[in-house]
């Protein structure tokens, strides 16, 4: 863990770790930023994440942004003419640096509303990109023939809503849940990808109030093990978390900062003794994301608050 000030961060986390932006893949990733569903219909967090993650797009020329769901707190959107897609969302980010593609999938607060309303919005957005429930993309390392490729998962309907105790209904339809995962492991089983990232909005770990995802630990981690996938990115806990475990390949990001930041640790004990290797829920700094930039020799994934710090970074290296 390294903690810089945001001039020498801006050098050190985008330029000094892999390659010049010129041949990397650069993206920024963000969770659980889904406003208010009341004036202002967004949370100082939010406007705070929101500018600082124009900043950084502009600073290190993201091509997309990665969103890790609960987009719309706390009852989702009603239709694709709700006006919360313009409240909390294009009222919110908009500097011309996060005028990229979005990549979106949907967390337990989506599915609560209308999540295939938030589908149906990519016809209304040229940069809201939600094409179906689940769906990979990829793109080319700059002047090379590698790949870095994403598969976004809908954890809920993988294994079910949350109650108000956090704990974990059965998927609505074990028919659909069933199909998901024999998606995926035919997407991975065929992915010849440099980088091999997967993204949901529930975490296989994590330490803090929600805790693993029991089904998630079950039946994603021996596939994301089996097919050798660099990482997994979460949200559904409101901090920053690295964990990795001590026999595994595997590293799991959970970045839900977007909108809120709790400080709970209650569930260390729930994950593997030493996996625990960053934590971060300081809610004087109003919020945090994640950048990655993917070069041929190196993947960097670094946290940044909203103030523009750089609160830790990782890498990870090609799978071949």
């Amino acid at each position: 863990m390294h903690f810089l000030s945001p001039l020498l961060f801006l050098f050190t986390a985008f330029f000094g770790c892999t390659s010049s932006v010129s041949d990397s893949v650069r993206f920024l990733a963000v969770g659980d930023w889904g406003g208010l569903e009341f004036l202002p219909y967004k949370t100082p967090v939010e406007s705070s994440v929101a500018n600082r993650m124009g900043k950084v797009a502009d600073t290190i020329h993201a091509q997309f942004v990665v969103a890790l769901g609960d987009n719309f707190y706390f009852h989702g959107v009603k239709d694709v003419d709700d006006k919360r897609f313009q409240e909390t969302y294009e009222d919110v980010f908009t500097a011309k640096s996060l005028m990229v593609p979005w990549y979106v999938c949907a967390g337990n607060h989506d599915h609560y509303g209308n999540a295939s309303a938030e589908i149906a919005y990519s016809q209304r957005s040229k940069r809201w990109n939600f094409p179906d429930f689940y769906y990979t993309r990829s793109w080319n390392i700059p002047g090379t023939s590698q790949e870095v490729q994403l598969v976004l998962l809908d954890t809920v309907l993988l294994c079910g809503n949350t109650k108000a105790d956090h704990v974990l209904d059965r998927p609505q339809s074990p028919s659909a849940a069933e199909a998901q995962w024999q998606w995926l492991e035919k997407t991975l089983k065929e992915s010849q990808a440099h980088y091999l990232l997967v993204g949901g909005h529930f975490p296989v770990w994590s330490i803090a109030e929600h805790g693993p995802t029991r089904c998630l630990v079950d039946r994603l981690k021996p596939l994301l093990e089996k097919y050798r996938v660099n990482a997994y990115l979460s949200g559904h806990d409101h901090n920053l978390q690295h964990l990795k475990e001590a026999n595994s390949t595997v590293e799991y990001f959970v970045i839900g900062a977007g909108a809120y930041v709790e400080d709970n640790t209650q569930h260390k004990p729930s994950v593997p003794k030493g996996s625990s290797l960053f934590y971060w829920a300081n809610q004087w700094h109003y919020g945090g994301f994640a950048t990655v930039q993917a070069s041929t020799s190196s993947m960097n994934i670094t946290f940044v608050d909203a103030e523009g710090s750089s609160l830790y970074s990782r890498s990870l290296y090609p799978r071949n």
